[in-house]
């Protein structure tokens, strides 16, 4: 498409924008052919002949124009008139004729008794409305010549509608006794159709939805993360969090598909009404990271071979060279084996009774090794937002492993390894394999493993160990319960299983995202009504506590039953109360904490344990903070790289519309 683009671009500069100024020879002056005199010319009607304005309704227009163009050489020497002539392209279709229309009615308005008839501004603003986000998602400016209040005229001023007759031929067209549905382009998607496809999405529900990018990868390759929530970029008091990983290994890509999918899903269900769909939003804040290696993408589909065409041997298809090329990122690190091994540290210490097994600070020495700029930016991300719980989706298998995926005994690589929350994480991996189509069943072909006997799920360490994964580390690290899905045999499927492939993963994608709201859920605070932050909640028997946010709210994932749950906090007093849960509850319990003050004891595990290695203390010798440093360029300026289409217009010979870039 963009060397389509292009093509047009140079084809359209040799007809016009780069012609000079033709010089009037006095002997033509003089037979009247042309004139060297600058004249202010009298506004007159003239037949309308802008190639790409040709289908308005109307056939004359009047220059000078409402932006200055004298003529209609100037007018289609500007930047204006080449935007309109590939709109289409750059926005992919979307919001085209419309666009074009609407520009065309501000550079060849309609003239009637050589008086120039102006745009309405109703239609304007309805259609910036509609389509505003379609610029945003390619971060381009709203064009200037498309100013509803600056080059358009209200009804009381006498205007017209230049696509009123553009609605009435959709009217007719849309006729059908269908109900509306969401509409998906089932195919493999390039980082930068990735990219173009999330911020479109965010921008078409703004009202639900941002993007924003969590760090880059080695090549610089954005980490861009798509939120959904009733109230987007902010966190809610005890609105529960949760986030969706894919692509962790770039040659596992149908869980970057599924994800890049799901955001187009739930934006346009929302928009439709769907109950299920809008309740799941309002309720909980869902953050999607499709892409954790991107780089990693890039070589698997480079290297990919579609077995059913040799002459699409260099396009994204069906994985035929292996399952190594493009699983580690571009500096071949492996990236679920690169977080900091805190399982280690856990076995360790779990013998003493004093030891907290939540929140086990990262060790000085993790840093002095080779950590990933992408291990680095998820890190960061983990810990900076309360996540509840999560799914990291891969490919290989097709099974729910959990957590813990170290075994517990150095010399045992496949050994029963559970959390303290065993019965938890049981209860996540089987709320996504019961609602896979086929993850469960008996006669599932499970790549040359045999889990359809446990139901599609395993413990991690008993089907095979291995340190310094995502899953133990958010376990241990923060209150986050992740599970890993693996998705299915073949970890680069062919293009037309895609469809396929969602259709079995929709529902239990969905199932888990609102599986979030069980166990109970609450807010702790002192007498006087403050919230307490970092305040812990534990559950007898089970050793794992969680702490609460920002805000004092806090949530724990737990099946049903009876439990005993006590709040404590440092100078605080610690408060019991026994909960129910019964089988049938659909929704987290609530269950508040009031503390007292009390004179601040010392702590026995401070004198027990090193005080050095504290949970706060990340990346304590800057070592990695270069990830995140903006690019600054002479004077100590930020620099901004210019977007993807920005040369089609540099290179066209005429002057750059800087008027189109969001940051001027």
């Amino acid at each position: 498409m963009r060397f389509q683009l292009a093509l047009l671009f140079i084809s359209l500069t040799k007809s016009c924008w780069c012609a000079p100024r033709q010089t009037c020879y006095p002997g033509d002056e003089a037979l009247g052919k042309c004139s060297n005199s600058v004249v202010e010319e009298k506004p007159t009607c003239t037949e309308l002949n802008l190639g790409y304005c040709n289908d308005m309704e109307y056939s004359r227009t009047m220059f000078p124009n409402i932006l200055g163009h004298r003529n209609r050489m100037e007018a289609e020497s500007g930047a204006e008139y080449l935007l309109l002539s590939v709109i289409h392209g750059l926005l992919n279709g979307e919001c085209s004729p419309d666009i074009r229309l609407m520009g065309c009615s501000v550079l060849a308005s309609p003239c009637q008794n050589d008086k120039m008839i102006k745009p309405c501004r109703g239609a304007c603003e309805a259609l910036r409305k509609n389509c505003a986000h379609a610029f945003e998602s390619i971060e381009m400016a709203w064009p200037y010549f498309l100013d509803c209040d600056r080059f358009f005229a209200s009804e009381q001023e006498g205007c017209f509608d230049p696509l009123v007759g553009l609605r009435a031929i959709e009217e007719l067209s849309s006729i059908s006794p269908e109900e509306p549905s969401t509409i998906i382009q089932f195919t493999y998607t390039s980082n930068s159709q990735m990219y173009n496809i999330l911020k479109r999405t965010a921008a078409k529900c703004s009202h639900i939805s941002h993007v924003y990018s969590i760090g880059r990868s080695v090549e610089g390759k954005d980490l861009l993360v798509i939120e959904f929530s009733n109230n987007p970029g902010q966190h809610e008091l005890l609105e529960p969090e949760i986030k969706l990983v894919g692509n962790m290994h770039g040659n596992e890509v149908l869980g970057r598909q599924l994800l890049i999918y799901m955001a187009q899903y739930l934006c346009s269900e929302y928009i439709l009404g769907n109950h299920r769909i809008q309740t799941l939003i309002n309720t909980t804040r869902i953050h999607i990271l499709a892409s954790m290696n991107p780089d990693g993408y890039e070589l698997a589909a480079s290297e990919v071979e579609d077995s059913y065409d040799p002459e699409l041997s260099d396009q994204e298809g069906h994985l035929l060279n292996g399952w190594t090329n493009g699983r580690t990122n571009a500096q071949n690190i492996d990236l679920n084996r690169n977080f900091p091994d805190l399982t280690s540290i856990f076995y360790r210490n779990r013998r003493s009774r004093h030891y907290r097994i939540d929140h086990i600070p990262i060790p000085d020495a993790y840093w002095f090794g080779k950590v990933a700029p992408e291990t680095y930016a998820v890190m960061k991300w983990i810990r900076s937002l309360p996540f509840v719980q999560s799914a990291s989706l891969h490919g290989g298998e097709l099974v729910i492993s959990y957590p813990f995926d170290f075994s517990r005994d150095l010399h045992e690589e496949k050994m029963f390894s559970p959390t303290p929350d065993e019965q938890a994480f049981k209860q996540l991996a089987r709320t996504y394999a019961d609602a896979h189509a086929t993850m469960s069943n008996n006669d599932t072909d499970r790549c040359g493993a045999s889990f359809y006997r446990t139901g599609g799920i395993i413990n991690g360490a008993l089907w095979y160990s291995f340190p310094g994964g995502m899953s133990d580390f958010n376990y241990l690290h923060t209150n986050c319960l992740e599970i890993t899905v693996e998705l299915g045999c073949d970890k680069f499927p062919a293009e037309v299983e895609l469809y396929t492939e969602w259709k079995r993963n929709k529902e239990a994608l969905l199932s888990f995202m609102e599986s979030v709201h069980r166990g109970i859920k609450g807010v702790v605070k002192d007498i006087n009504g403050n919230s307490i932050k970092g305040a812990t909640i534990s559950v007898r028997g089970i050793r794992k506590d969680v702490t609460t946010a920002e805000d004092g709210d806090y949530w724990r994932l737990l099946n049903p039953g009876t439990h005993i749950l006590t709040a404590t906090a440092k100078g605080y007093s610690r408060v019991s109360k026994r909960v129910y849960l019964p089988h049938t509850m659909n929704r987290a319990g609530r269950v508040d904490f009031v503390l007292e003050k009390v004179p601040l004891e010392p702590d026995f595990d401070d004198h027990l344990f090193p005080t050095v290695d504290t949970w706060d203390r990340f990346d304590p010798y800057n070592q990695f903070e270069r990830y995140t440093e903006p690019d600054i360029g002479e004077g100590g300026i930020e620099r901004h790289e210019k977007p993807w289409w920005w040369n089609y217009f540099s290179q066209s010979g005429i002057t750059p519309p800087q008027w189109l870039l969001r940051n001027i």
